[in-house]
């Protein structure tokens, strides 16, 4: 289902307003079918929680890897764009970093069975580790810089390791039920104010 935007002079396929909506839909039903059961779960609850037959799915992901690297890059770009909008509509910049944050962390501890998935051979996932520094690393820099700029936060943050440290303290979060990833990331984030 593609629409050719003919107004633009490109000749690459646009997909209609409702194909989009269609997508987002299923890979939003995906997503949160790999929160409750992981990576594994039938194509068929899949199916069912977005209210489409299986063959849908089907037709927009022939592989299980192509919805994976579907829900990753679609969750990874709501992220992504969640950063600017924070920094527009928070009340100072270490808020909408506190919150984007957030955001990530809840991005990192609903991945259950995704991190094997990535570790296996399949061609399809090859890419997205350096499509996900690539998007968020850059966010987070403009948070950091945002904050250090209105004299928040310390300066010379470096997104990457920022990154890579919330991702550390969320290792497990989902193996161990007395273990409060967000606490402790919400530590991280309170230790970096200067007042």
């Amino acid at each position: 289902m593609v629409d050719i935007d003919s107004g633009s002079g490109s000749s690459a396929p646009r997909k209609r307003a409702d194909a989009r909506r269609n997508e987002k839909t299923l890979l939003d039903a995906a997503a949160a079918a790999f929160i409750t059961s992981g990576v594994d779960v039938p194509v068929r609850d899949i199916a069912a929680k977005a209210g489409v037959g299986v063959g849908t799915i089907y037709r927009h992901f022939p592989t299980r890897a192509d919805l994976i690297v579907a829900v990753y890059r679609h969750q990874v770009e709501a992220c992504a764009e969640a950063g600017p909008t924070l920094l527009a509509n928070s009340s100072t910049p270490h808020a909408a970093l506190a919150r984007w944050i957030n955001l990530f962390v809840d991005f990192l501890v609903t991945k259950h069975g995704l991190a094997e998935a990535l570790q296996s051979d399949d061609a399809a996932f090859e890419t997205l580790h350096a499509y996900f520094l690539d998007r968020l690393v850059p966010v987070c820099a403009q948070l950091l810089d945002a904050a250090a700029t209105a004299g928040e936060i310390l300066p010379d943050m470096d997104a990457y390791e920022l990154l890579r440290g919330v991702g550390n303290l969320c290792i497990g979060a989902g193996n161990n039920p007395r273990y409060d990833a967000r606490r402790m990331v919400e530590l991280v984030i309170a230790g970096l104010r200067l007042h």
